[in-house]
Protein backbone atom coordinates (compact mmCIF):
# COMPACT_ATOMS: atom_id res chain seq x y z
CA UNK A 1 0.00 0.00 0.00
CA UNK A 2 0.80 3.35 -0.60
CA UNK A 3 -0.19 6.34 1.31
CA UNK A 4 0.61 10.14 0.23
CA UNK A 5 -0.41 13.01 2.59
CA UNK A 6 -1.04 16.22 1.68
CA UNK A 7 -1.56 19.44 4.00
CA UNK A 8 -4.72 21.42 4.04
CA UNK A 9 -6.00 24.50 6.00
CA UNK A 10 -8.83 24.15 8.02
CA UNK A 11 -10.46 26.53 10.66
CA UNK A 12 -7.14 27.70 11.25
CA UNK A 13 -5.11 24.26 11.88
CA UNK A 14 -3.31 22.00 9.69
CA UNK A 15 -4.41 18.40 8.81
CA UNK A 16 -2.86 15.77 7.45
CA UNK A 17 -4.95 13.78 4.75
CA UNK A 18 -4.11 10.96 2.58
CA UNK A 19 -4.49 11.24 -1.10
CA UNK A 20 -3.43 8.09 -2.20
CA UNK A 21 -4.18 4.13 -2.08
CA UNK A 22 -2.59 1.14 -4.50
CA UNK A 23 -4.51 -0.72 -6.61
CA UNK A 24 -1.85 -3.50 -5.14
CA UNK A 25 -3.93 -3.19 -1.47
CA UNK A 26 -7.51 -2.78 -3.51
CA UNK A 27 -6.85 -6.39 -4.89
CA UNK A 28 -6.12 -7.77 -1.74
CA UNK A 29 -9.23 -6.59 -0.08
CA UNK A 30 -11.08 -7.31 -3.63
CA UNK A 31 -10.38 -10.46 -3.61
CA UNK A 32 -11.57 -11.12 0.12
CA UNK A 33 -14.79 -9.95 -0.95
CA UNK A 34 -15.44 -12.14 -3.73
CA UNK A 35 -14.63 -9.42 -6.43
CA UNK A 36 -12.80 -11.54 -9.73
CA UNK A 37 -10.68 -8.88 -11.30
CA UNK A 38 -10.34 -5.11 -10.30
CA UNK A 39 -8.35 -2.24 -11.90
CA UNK A 40 -8.51 1.59 -11.41
CA UNK A 41 -8.22 4.79 -14.00
CA UNK A 42 -8.17 8.24 -13.76
CA UNK A 43 -11.67 10.27 -13.42
CA UNK A 44 -11.58 12.36 -16.73
CA UNK A 45 -13.94 13.02 -19.35
CA UNK A 46 -14.05 10.14 -22.06
CA UNK A 47 -13.98 12.68 -24.70
CA UNK A 48 -13.81 9.80 -27.69
CA UNK A 49 -16.24 7.90 -25.91
CA UNK A 50 -19.23 10.07 -26.09
CA UNK A 51 -18.71 10.68 -29.82
CA UNK A 52 -19.28 7.19 -30.02
CA UNK A 53 -22.51 7.23 -27.72
CA UNK A 54 -23.97 10.36 -29.51
CA UNK A 55 -23.28 8.55 -32.75
CA UNK A 56 -25.15 5.44 -31.59
CA UNK A 57 -28.10 7.70 -30.38
CA UNK A 58 -27.87 9.35 -34.05
CA UNK A 59 -29.28 5.98 -35.26
CA UNK A 60 -31.59 5.60 -32.80
CA UNK A 61 -30.14 2.27 -32.00
CA UNK A 62 -31.28 2.75 -28.86
CA UNK A 63 -34.93 1.92 -29.53
CA UNK A 64 -37.61 2.49 -26.28
CA UNK A 65 -34.63 3.05 -24.14
CA UNK A 66 -35.44 6.65 -23.49
CA UNK A 67 -32.82 6.79 -20.22
CA UNK A 68 -29.87 6.29 -22.40
CA UNK A 69 -30.79 9.29 -24.18
CA UNK A 70 -30.95 11.64 -20.85
CA UNK A 71 -27.59 13.50 -19.67
CA UNK A 72 -25.26 11.99 -22.13
CA UNK A 73 -22.47 14.75 -21.09
CA UNK A 74 -23.11 12.53 -17.42
CA UNK A 75 -22.34 9.43 -18.62
CA UNK A 76 -18.99 10.57 -20.19
CA UNK A 77 -18.09 13.12 -17.08
CA UNK A 78 -17.67 11.40 -13.56
CA UNK A 79 -17.08 14.69 -11.92
CA UNK A 80 -21.06 15.25 -13.30
CA UNK A 81 -21.70 12.64 -10.51
CA UNK A 82 -19.49 12.45 -7.86
CA UNK A 83 -17.89 16.14 -7.93
CA UNK A 84 -14.83 14.96 -5.79
CA UNK A 85 -13.91 12.48 -8.55
CA UNK A 86 -10.46 11.79 -8.70
CA UNK A 87 -9.88 8.17 -9.82
CA UNK A 88 -12.48 5.08 -11.17
CA UNK A 89 -12.00 1.91 -9.31
CA UNK A 90 -13.93 -0.70 -11.62
CA UNK A 91 -14.60 -4.17 -10.78
CA UNK A 92 -15.30 -7.74 -12.65
CA UNK A 93 -17.64 -10.63 -10.97
CA UNK A 94 -17.82 -13.70 -12.44
CA UNK A 95 -21.32 -15.14 -13.04
CA UNK A 96 -20.65 -18.15 -14.87
CA UNK A 97 -22.26 -20.93 -13.41
CA UNK A 98 -21.38 -24.86 -15.03
CA UNK A 99 -24.71 -25.39 -16.32
CA UNK A 100 -26.64 -25.53 -20.08
CA UNK A 101 -29.68 -24.65 -21.40
CA UNK A 102 -32.01 -27.77 -21.25
CA UNK A 103 -33.76 -28.58 -24.88
CA UNK A 104 -36.73 -29.20 -23.07
CA UNK A 105 -40.54 -28.38 -24.74
CA UNK A 106 -42.54 -25.54 -24.09
CA UNK A 107 -39.28 -23.92 -22.84
CA UNK A 108 -38.27 -20.74 -23.09
CA UNK A 109 -34.55 -19.98 -22.81
CA UNK A 110 -33.14 -17.43 -20.04
CA UNK A 111 -30.47 -15.24 -20.27
CA UNK A 112 -27.31 -16.85 -17.72
CA UNK A 113 -27.02 -13.35 -16.20
CA UNK A 114 -30.53 -13.90 -14.84
CA UNK A 115 -30.63 -17.79 -13.73
CA UNK A 116 -29.59 -16.26 -9.98
CA UNK A 117 -30.47 -13.59 -7.76
CA UNK A 118 -30.14 -9.92 -8.58
CA UNK A 119 -26.84 -8.73 -9.64
CA UNK A 120 -27.25 -4.93 -8.80
CA UNK A 121 -27.90 -6.35 -5.52
CA UNK A 122 -24.61 -8.59 -5.09
CA UNK A 123 -22.34 -6.24 -6.81
CA UNK A 124 -23.82 -3.55 -5.12
CA UNK A 125 -23.05 -5.63 -1.71
CA UNK A 126 -19.65 -6.41 -3.01
CA UNK A 127 -18.53 -2.56 -3.79
CA UNK A 128 -20.03 -1.18 -0.22
CA UNK A 129 -17.74 -3.65 1.87
CA UNK A 130 -14.59 -2.50 -0.57
CA UNK A 131 -15.83 1.18 -0.56
CA UNK A 132 -15.96 0.14 3.50
CA UNK A 133 -12.33 -1.54 3.62
CA UNK A 134 -10.38 1.87 1.42
CA UNK A 135 -12.43 4.14 4.10
CA UNK A 136 -10.45 1.75 6.68
CA UNK A 137 -7.17 3.18 5.22
CA UNK A 138 -8.28 6.74 4.50
CA UNK A 139 -11.51 7.65 6.86
CA UNK A 140 -11.06 11.04 4.47
CA UNK A 141 -11.51 8.59 1.36
CA UNK A 142 -15.25 8.59 0.00
CA UNK A 143 -17.01 7.66 -3.34
CA UNK A 144 -19.96 6.58 -5.33
CA UNK A 145 -20.58 3.71 -6.55
CA UNK A 146 -21.97 2.91 -9.84
CA UNK A 147 -24.03 -0.98 -10.56
CA UNK A 148 -25.86 -0.22 -13.75
CA UNK A 149 -28.18 2.11 -12.35
CA UNK A 150 -26.25 5.23 -12.81
CA UNK A 151 -25.61 6.98 -16.37
CA UNK A 152 -22.42 5.53 -15.96
CA UNK A 153 -20.05 4.14 -19.32
CA UNK A 154 -19.37 1.25 -17.17
CA UNK A 155 -17.50 -0.62 -20.25
CA UNK A 156 -15.35 1.95 -21.28
CA UNK A 157 -14.19 2.18 -17.99
CA UNK A 158 -13.04 -1.22 -17.44
CA UNK A 159 -11.36 -0.78 -20.60
CA UNK A 160 -9.56 2.22 -19.53
CA UNK A 161 -9.02 0.29 -16.15
CA UNK A 162 -6.70 -2.37 -18.00
CA UNK A 163 -9.37 -4.78 -17.50
CA UNK A 164 -10.17 -6.14 -21.14
CA UNK A 165 -11.49 -4.67 -24.16
CA UNK A 166 -14.34 -4.59 -25.70
CA UNK A 167 -15.30 -7.40 -27.97
CA UNK A 168 -17.56 -7.27 -31.71
CA UNK A 169 -20.39 -7.76 -29.78
CA UNK A 170 -19.86 -5.46 -27.42
CA UNK A 171 -19.32 -7.12 -24.53
CA UNK A 172 -16.39 -6.55 -22.41
CA UNK A 173 -13.35 -9.36 -22.29
CA UNK A 174 -11.08 -10.36 -20.38
CA UNK A 175 -8.12 -12.63 -20.85
CA UNK A 176 -8.16 -14.08 -17.15
CA UNK A 177 -11.96 -14.80 -16.87
CA UNK A 178 -13.55 -14.19 -20.65
CA UNK A 179 -16.90 -12.17 -20.87
CA UNK A 180 -19.61 -13.86 -18.36
CA UNK A 181 -18.83 -10.49 -15.87
CA UNK A 182 -20.86 -7.87 -14.30
CA UNK A 183 -19.23 -4.60 -13.94
CA UNK A 184 -19.50 -2.59 -10.81
CA UNK A 185 -17.23 0.96 -10.13
CA UNK A 186 -16.47 3.21 -7.78
CA UNK A 187 -15.95 6.88 -8.30
CA UNK A 188 -13.24 7.75 -5.41
CA UNK A 189 -12.39 11.48 -4.18
CA UNK A 190 -8.17 9.50 -3.73
CA UNK A 191 -6.12 8.62 -6.58
CA UNK A 192 -5.21 4.69 -7.10
CA UNK A 193 -1.59 4.09 -7.57
CA UNK A 194 0.01 0.97 -9.81
CA UNK A 195 -2.40 1.00 -12.84
CA UNK A 196 -2.90 -2.05 -15.06
CA UNK A 197 -2.00 -1.28 -18.87
CA UNK A 198 -4.79 -0.84 -21.52
CA UNK A 199 -5.24 -4.28 -22.94
CA UNK A 200 -5.01 -4.36 -26.24
CA UNK A 201 -7.89 -5.54 -28.57
CA UNK A 202 -7.31 -9.38 -29.22
CA UNK A 203 -10.63 -10.07 -31.18
CA UNK A 204 -8.80 -10.17 -34.51
CA UNK A 205 -10.23 -11.17 -37.59
CA UNK A 206 -12.74 -13.18 -35.89
CA UNK A 207 -16.30 -13.16 -36.54
CA UNK A 208 -18.05 -15.60 -34.95
CA UNK A 209 -20.46 -13.27 -32.95
CA UNK A 210 -21.63 -11.64 -35.66
CA UNK A 211 -21.81 -14.55 -37.81
CA UNK A 212 -23.73 -16.24 -34.85
CA UNK A 213 -26.31 -13.66 -34.01
CA UNK A 214 -29.81 -14.84 -34.59
CA UNK A 215 -31.41 -11.51 -35.56
CA UNK A 216 -27.79 -9.83 -36.78
CA UNK A 217 -27.90 -7.23 -34.50
CA UNK A 218 -24.34 -6.36 -34.18
CA UNK A 219 -24.48 -4.54 -37.44
CA UNK A 220 -21.11 -3.98 -37.81
CA UNK A 221 -18.25 -4.59 -35.70
CA UNK A 222 -18.93 -3.44 -32.10
CA UNK A 223 -22.27 -1.92 -33.31
CA UNK A 224 -25.19 -3.29 -32.27
CA UNK A 225 -28.70 -2.06 -33.14
CA UNK A 226 -30.98 -2.42 -29.82
CA UNK A 227 -33.72 -2.72 -31.66
CA UNK A 228 -33.02 -6.33 -33.26
CA UNK A 229 -31.54 -7.59 -30.62
CA UNK A 230 -33.56 -10.82 -29.08
CA UNK A 231 -32.38 -9.14 -25.13
CA UNK A 232 -33.82 -6.43 -25.89
CA UNK A 233 -37.06 -7.54 -27.51
CA UNK A 234 -37.83 -9.60 -24.75
CA UNK A 235 -36.68 -7.15 -21.75
CA UNK A 236 -36.67 -3.79 -22.91
CA UNK A 237 -39.34 -3.42 -25.58
CA UNK A 238 -42.42 -2.56 -24.04
CA UNK A 239 -45.02 -3.45 -26.78
CA UNK A 240 -47.93 -5.18 -25.65
CA UNK A 241 -47.43 -7.91 -28.79
CA UNK A 242 -44.54 -8.78 -30.28
CA UNK A 243 -44.61 -8.83 -34.22
CA UNK A 244 -45.14 -12.62 -36.00
CA UNK A 245 -41.75 -11.53 -37.61
CA UNK A 246 -39.67 -10.26 -34.12
CA UNK A 247 -41.28 -13.46 -32.55
CA UNK A 248 -39.75 -15.75 -35.62
CA UNK A 249 -36.50 -14.52 -34.47
CA UNK A 250 -36.45 -14.82 -30.84
CA UNK A 251 -34.80 -18.59 -31.24
CA UNK A 252 -36.26 -20.15 -28.28
CA UNK A 253 -35.18 -17.38 -25.97
CA UNK A 254 -37.96 -15.96 -23.02
CA UNK A 255 -35.50 -13.35 -21.87
CA UNK A 256 -32.33 -12.09 -22.95
CA UNK A 257 -29.91 -14.31 -25.11
CA UNK A 258 -26.75 -15.30 -25.08
CA UNK A 259 -25.60 -16.37 -28.76
CA UNK A 260 -22.62 -13.64 -28.64
CA UNK A 261 -21.09 -15.19 -25.83
CA UNK A 262 -21.66 -18.70 -26.54
CA UNK A 263 -19.69 -18.81 -29.16
CA UNK A 264 -17.17 -16.24 -28.57
CA UNK A 265 -14.17 -17.95 -28.33
CA UNK A 266 -12.15 -15.97 -25.22
CA UNK A 267 -14.74 -18.10 -23.23
CA UNK A 268 -12.54 -21.12 -22.89
CA UNK A 269 -11.16 -19.37 -20.14
CA UNK A 270 -14.44 -19.16 -18.20
CA UNK A 271 -14.38 -20.56 -14.80
CA UNK A 272 -17.72 -21.42 -12.55
CA UNK A 273 -18.22 -18.89 -9.85
CA UNK A 274 -17.63 -19.24 -5.86
CA UNK A 275 -20.70 -16.88 -5.36
CA UNK A 276 -23.44 -19.40 -4.60
CA UNK A 277 -26.10 -16.70 -5.70
CA UNK A 278 -25.73 -16.21 -9.28
CA UNK A 279 -26.87 -20.23 -9.79
CA UNK A 280 -30.33 -20.84 -10.88
CA UNK A 281 -33.03 -20.48 -8.85
CA UNK A 282 -35.08 -23.53 -8.44
CA UNK A 283 -32.29 -25.11 -11.03
CA UNK A 284 -34.38 -23.78 -13.84
CA UNK A 285 -32.78 -22.36 -16.57
CA UNK A 286 -34.77 -22.08 -18.93
CA UNK A 287 -39.10 -20.94 -18.02
CA UNK A 288 -41.99 -23.82 -18.78
CA UNK A 289 -44.45 -21.17 -20.66
CA UNK A 290 -47.76 -22.41 -20.22
CA UNK A 291 -47.00 -21.63 -16.41
CA UNK A 292 -45.74 -17.98 -17.53
CA UNK A 293 -48.62 -17.58 -19.44
CA UNK A 294 -51.27 -18.85 -16.86
CA UNK A 295 -49.08 -17.05 -13.63
CA UNK A 296 -51.13 -14.28 -11.50
CA UNK A 297 -49.61 -11.33 -10.31
CA UNK A 298 -48.79 -12.21 -6.60
CA UNK A 299 -47.09 -15.75 -7.53
CA UNK A 300 -45.14 -13.51 -10.24
CA UNK A 301 -43.84 -11.47 -7.25
CA UNK A 302 -43.02 -14.67 -5.40
CA UNK A 303 -41.26 -16.19 -7.66
CA UNK A 304 -39.33 -13.34 -9.20
CA UNK A 305 -38.59 -11.07 -6.21
CA UNK A 306 -35.00 -10.60 -5.80
CA UNK A 307 -34.46 -11.53 -9.67
CA UNK A 308 -33.04 -9.85 -12.60
CA UNK A 309 -36.16 -11.46 -14.63
CA UNK A 310 -38.57 -8.70 -12.90
CA UNK A 311 -36.94 -6.26 -15.76
CA UNK A 312 -39.69 -7.94 -18.09
CA UNK A 313 -42.58 -7.60 -15.72
CA UNK A 314 -44.78 -10.03 -15.63
CA UNK A 315 -46.52 -8.61 -19.08
CA UNK A 316 -43.13 -8.13 -20.96
CA UNK A 317 -42.65 -12.34 -19.74
CA UNK A 318 -46.62 -13.20 -20.76
CA UNK A 319 -45.90 -11.30 -23.79
CA UNK A 320 -43.02 -13.60 -24.42
CA UNK A 321 -44.07 -16.67 -23.66
CA UNK A 322 -47.18 -16.39 -25.65
CA UNK A 323 -45.18 -15.44 -28.81
CA UNK A 324 -42.86 -18.69 -28.48
CA UNK A 325 -45.77 -20.94 -27.92
CA UNK A 326 -47.25 -18.95 -31.09
CA UNK A 327 -44.43 -20.45 -33.16
CA UNK A 328 -44.25 -23.71 -31.72
CA UNK A 329 -48.03 -24.10 -32.66
CA UNK A 330 -47.20 -23.33 -35.82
Amino acid sequence: MIVRPFLFQKAGRQIIRSVSISLEQIELFASEIGIDRVGAATAQRLDDEEVRLRQWLGHQYQGQMAWIEREPEKRADPSLIFDEARSVVVCLVNYFTDHDHAALADHGKISRYAWGDDYHDIVREKLKMLLAKIKEIDPQADGKICVDTVPFMDKAWAVRAGLGWIGKHSNVISREVGSWTFIGSIILNIDVTGRREIVDDHCGTCTACIDACPTSAITAPYIVDAQKCISYTTIELRDERLSDKVAEGLDGWAYGCDVCQDVCPWNRFKKPTDDPRFQPRNNETSLFLPKIVEMEYDEYVERFRRSPMKRAKLSGLKRNAEALMSRKDG
